[in-house]
């Protein structure tokens, strides 16, 4: 029988016009202790973010989350905070900022498969 260990995730979301409050989600984060895993999900839904503000810069924001990406895996080319400890990037990544790209609050659960609940969470959330 397989052990469930504990894991948090937070939904991030492309926010085209900070001031109307209205969001598209288009990632998960998710990190996992015991598994030594770090990583986040994305899908930029283009039709949807243009249908809330057609003006939106969806290379801008490509290139936010590559970077988001990059400094959850711990990629040592994206500064100070990608060389930070996996909780300390996750928890860094995710506070609450007033920014086009902004994260749910952190949710925790229980997985056996860190992936796996990864690519559930984006399936259910996101796709």
């Amino acid at each position: 029988m397989s052990v469930r260990t504990l894991y948090e995730y937070a939904v991030v979301r492309v926010v085209p016009r900070v001031e109307r409050e209205e969001f598209v989600n288009v990632g998960v984060a998710l990190y996992c202790k015991k598994f030594r895993y770090a990583e986040f999900l994305f899908h930029l839904d283009e039709a949807k973010l243009r249908a809330m503000y057609s003006e939106v810069n969806i290379e801008e924001i490509q290139k936010h989350l590559e970077s988001f990406q990059k400094i959850c895996a711990g990629a040592k080319t994206h500064g100070k905070i990608a060389t930070l400890e996996q909780a300390e990037r996750f928890r860094w990544l995710t506070a609450n900022r007033s920014t086009i790209i902004q994260c749910s609050p952190t949710h925790i659960g229980r997985c056996i498969s860190a992936e796996e609940t990864h690519q559930e969470l984006m399936n259910k959330l996101v796709l």
